[in-house]
């Protein structure tokens, strides 16, 4: 892959997420009842950050939890004959008539979106379900819209974002290159 151009910095990272607590605030009037769950691996880190930060305009802390999709994904047998789940993410918080917000680094196709509806219903049933995702690419092909947006990046299918995340990748960044 060739390197196209940078889209957000640290600083611009910081900055859309603050606006995405902000927004998760006012859509739901406050924090009562709100769970935020991180899709693996960099929806983890990022649902924690929105945590933090919701937690420090409203001086309440918001349960946070992570969510693997693994054995929902439908490309599994692509995946390979033995998929890795990720043991440390089982999820043990009661979502039973909560506000989720899912949250991922990036939104293309929909297909993690659904996979990470499916694993959530199979844990309880959520008053709601929300999406935030730092960067929106387009080229969906499920009917799944993110309710917050950091940054829409509109690309080419020949086009890849990457998100880099300091937990993660020890550096913040979000990128385009080319395949």
């Amino acid at each position: 892959m060739r390197f196209k151009a940078s889209i957000l910095d640290d600083k611009a990272i910081d900055r859309s997420l603050t606006r995405l607590a902000h927004e998760i605030i006012e859509k739901n009037k406050g924090v009562k009842d709100l769970i935020i769950m991180g899709i693996l691996t960099r929806g983890v880190p990022i649902s924690k950050r929105i945590a933090q930060k919701i937690s420090e305009i409203e001086s309440v802390d918001v349960p946070v939890s992570s969510i693997d999709i693994t054995m929902y994904r439908d490309d599994l047998s692509q995946v390979g004959k033995d998929p890795i789940v990720d043991e440390d993410s089982i999820n043990t918080i009661d979502i039973n008539d909560k506000k989720v917000v899912l949250v991922d680094d990036v939104i293309y196709t929909g297909r993690t979106v659904r996979a990470a509806m499916d694993a959530l219903i199979d844990l309880g049933r959520p008053k709601s379900i929300q999406l935030a995702v730092l960067v929106d690419r387009g080229h969906r092909e499920l009917p799944i819209r993110p309710d917050y947006i950091g940054k829409n990046v509109p690309t080419s299918r020949n086009e890849v974002i990457k998100v880099r995340v300091d937990e993660v990748d020890q550096i913040d960044e979000v990128a385009i290159y080319i395949k």
